[in-house]
């Protein structure tokens, strides 16, 4: 009765062993200690676990050494063993009272440990086997009885439960890491930025799982999606690309296999001891299969890789392939924004060079009139820079023009979302400009044009169209006028001439001289009104100034005044001597009257560039007025008490008549009239 208290006790004692979740080697010595200690007569207890091609190896036992020999040294092959093939087939305990008598155990240990008897027993729980047990003695037999046996099979289940716990438990350690690794795995890759950083990460954790370098990921073509676009190896990969291959006896090349993992987007193992394990594993993202994850274990006998193995890696794989896609899309979004960029620039630029390519002023304003744009042939004042203009109120680069037609039209553009076109002088008074504002949907854009050149043709076709008008009035009423003049001047001079109207002549001579002086207007209004060619023929106009120098000297005398000649070496010219002679005396004369008694006029010539003659007429004179300045050449139009208004009007008539055009140059200190000849 206390032996089987005591054996319970035993059981107990081993039970909760178990349930502390000691290391297993460490709960398997109290098994075997506890077999031995209830079951005197045995010799040796050793449990033999798995090791490796089918056979079992010692892992606890007593004694620790036996005949010399380690425990963990002892290695049961069942190839050899008949007994323990035995035990391992039926699963039963096989008790051997005599081995002299049994051929099954092995002779080997037999002969060396001189077994008599021997109890072999498997350790197995729910039909699997976890390794066997064996029970023998030196030189004397055991001789256990039944109830024995029973006993050391109840330790053997006991052992069999720690065993079964331990692989639960690690089991449950493994499959904790490996969800552990794969949140590692989900966490790191989302923290990629790049295709080539998520699949860094891929391979971080397939050489960590996997336990080899060589690793490598085949990626297709996106457009394609069959032909491999780019391989990638790992950091530290040790093989170069041409060692790249497949087992020895295997039918298919490594392209092959790439290609029928991808076809059949399904993973690929073809262990080889001889040389090395390949695997590949597909990257498959929303059903399409993005490429190939390649690993090759290390030459040289290396383990093939368990199924957890490959699981994981499956699982890391697939964890990679979302991230991987995601970071492909993003690429392929970056380049097509990046191209449309680039188109998007490159029409920027296209359209700014039109705009900057032309030649008049253009700007554009945001609907708090600040400028956001100006081309470089808008004029701004005081030299000032586009960019220095830019984001400031055009009402503080151009306050002067507050209260003129431009504000007025600006702001109708702008209020009342309408184009607008107006002509205004520039703020300088030296200029006109043409205006054009547009509205657009942030304000308005305007373009500015110089019309200067188109104001002074409009001046000069209204002079034309004066003087044509001229010409015809001319033509029809000149010889009408003068044929009743002279008959009157005629009768005049007669009764000038009779006696008794003696008293009468001084009134006889005012009549005649005003009949002159309306005969003289009339020369000279045909003279501004003759449109027709005048003949031409080389001519030096130097001489033509000298062949009136005496002349000019003499009314500079007469007034008091100075008269200077700089006359330079010039090219003979088409002229007309009597129009020029009377463009002259025009120019000069009305530089006399402009000046002071003691002042000085200048006359002279120069050449202009290859192609152009000057001839300058300069006075120092008070200048014109700018209200002046503009009628200047209209026929009729005068500042002096008895003039006509029609001299300018002949000197312009006579310069258009010789190709050439006059310019005008005035101050406070004098006017220069210049007659410019082109060649």
């Amino acid at each position: 009765m206390i032996q089987e208290q005591t054996r319970y006790s035993r059981l107990a004692n081993i039970t909760k062993v178990i349930n502390t979740k000691l290391e297993l080697r460490e709960v398997l010595q109290h098994v075997t200690l506890a077999i031995s200690e209830e079951i005197m007569q045995c010799s040796s207890v050793g449990i033999f676990l798995p090791y490796k091609d089918g056979k079992y190896k010692a892992f606890a036992g007593k004694p620790e050494i036996q005949s010399g020999q380690s425990l963990d040294s002892q290695i049961i092959d069942p190839k050899v063993d008949l007994l323990a093939r035995e035990v391992i087939e039926t699963r039963k305990t096989i008790y051997i009272p005599d081995t002299s008598k049994d051929s099954r155990p092995d002779t080997g240990p037999v002969k060396s440990f001189e077994i008599k008897s021997l109890l072999a027993l498997p350790i197995s729980f729910e039909q699997e086997l976890f390794g066997l047990v064996f029970l023998f003695d030196y030189g004397t037999p055991m001789n256990l009885t039944e109830s024995e046996i029973q006993s050391v099979e109840a330790y053997v289940n006991m052992a069999a439960v720690a065993i079964q716990n331990a692989k639960n438990l690690k089991q449950k350690e493994n499959l904790i890491a490996q969800k552990q690794l794969l949140l590692n795995v989900t966490r790191d890759l989302s923290m990629c930025s790049s295709i080539e950083e998520s699949l860094e990460k891929c391979f971080y954790y397939l050489e960590k799982i996997l336990e080899t370098k060589n690793l490598a990921a085949h990626l297709l073509d996106p457009v394609g999606k069959k032909e491999i676009r780019l391989t990638k190896f790992g950091k530290e990969c040790e093989w170069a690309e041409e060692e790249w291959g497949v087992p020895e006896g295997c039918l298919e090349t490594y392209e092959g296999l790439i290609q029928q993992v991808i076809r059949e987007r399904e993973i690929l193992f073809i262990p080889d001891k001889e040389r090395t394990d390949l695997l590949m594993i597909p990257l498959v993202s929303r059903g399409q299969v993005l490429g190939v994850i390649t690993a090759a274990g290390l030459i040289g006998g290396a383990p093939s890789y368990e199924d957890f193995q490959i699981q994981l890696a499956q699982s890391i794989v697939d964890a990679t392939a979302p991230t991987f896609s995601n970071l492909m899309y993003m690429d392929e979004l970056e380049s097509m924004v990046d191209e449309r960029t680039s188109e998007l620039a490159a029409a920027n630029e296209r359209v700014t060079s039109v705009i900057e390519s032309i030649t008049d002023g253009f700007f554009a304003l945001n609907k708090e009139w600040q400028f956001i744009y100006v081309n470089k042939h808008q004029y701004l004042p005081e030299e000032k820079k586009a960019k220095e203009v830019l984001g400031k109120s055009f009402w503080d680069i151009f306050p002067d023009t507050a209260g003129t037609i431009m504000q007025t039209e600006f702001e109708r553009a702008m209020v009342d979302r309408i184009p607008v076109h107006f002509e205004m002088p520039s703020i300088s008074e030296e200029h006109w400009h043409e205006v054009v504002a547009y509205p657009y949907d942030e304000g308005i854009c305007c373009l500015f044009k110089n019309i200067s050149e188109k104001k002074k043709y409009e001046k000069e076709l209204k002079r034309l169209a004066s003087l044509d008008l001229i010409g015809q009035m001319a033509a029809g009423i000149s010889h009408e006028i003068r044929n009743p003049m002279t008959t009157v001047r005629g009768f005049l001079q007669i009764l000038q001439q009779k006696d008794g109207l003696e008293e009468h002549s001084e009134h006889f001579k005012l009549m005649i001289d005003e009949l002159d002086r309306a005969n003289s207007i009339i020369t000279e209004f045909l003279s501004v009104g003759n449109t027709r060619t005048s003949p031409l023929q080389m001519l030096d106009l130097n001489s033509i100034i000298h062949d009136i120098a005496p002349l000019i000297k003499i009314d500079t005398f007469s007034q008091d005044k100075l008269i200077e000649f700089e006359t330079a070496d010039i090219p003979e010219l088409l002229l007309n001597r009597n129009e020029i002679r009377q463009l002259l005396i025009n120019l000069y004369r009305n530089g006399l009257e402009s000046m002071e008694a003691g002042k000085v006029l200048t006359i002279g010539t120069y050449t202009e560039g290859d192609h152009c003659v000057v001839l300058a007429v300069k006075d120092e004179g008070e200048g014109i007025k700018p209200e002046v300045l503009e009628k200047l050449g209209t026929p009729f139009f005068t500042t002096k008490d008895n003039g006509t208004g029609l001299g300018l009007g002949i000197c312009y008539a006579i310069a258009a008549r010789h190709n050439a055009k006059i310019e005008i140059d005035t101050s406070p200190k004098g006017t220069t009239f210049f007659i410019k000849f082109y060649t």
